[in-house]
């Protein structure tokens, strides 16, 4: 079980690089697009046996989030950097400032 453990362990790290983070650059016109990304992992495993000494288990787990954040644009020896928009973000904005101002207009019409 150790080396099994080890060896997923070294799995999931490997599947949390820094090219899991920075995309496969862009380039066109003398121009430099890099696309990067917010990654999160984790995991977890354990082994155990039953109190009567009768059964035994043992398991592992990985979960890993990947988000655009940005680009990096590179031209002419200059470095910008142009933030991803998260329209679900802005949506989700949208609809909490409309339910907080129809709050605000009951509370004030009673």
């Amino acid at each position: 079980m150790e080396e099994t453990f080890d060896e997923l362990v070294k799995g999931h790290r490997d599947a949390i690089t820094v090219k899991k983070v920075f995309g496969e650059l862009y380039q066109r016109n003398g121009v430099t697009i890099i696309p990067a990304a917010k990654v999160m992992g984790g995991g977890g495993g354990g082994a155990g046996e039953s109190p009567d000494g009768q059964g035994q288990g043992q398991g592992t787990g990985f979960g890993m989030a990947a988000k655009p954040a940005g680009v990096y644009v590179i031209r002419d020896d200059e470095v910008k950097w142009q933030p991803a928009v998260d329209v679900n973000r802005i949506i989700a904005g949208v609809f909490t400032l409309g339910a907080l101002a129809l709050l605000v207009a009951i509370r004030h019409s009673k």
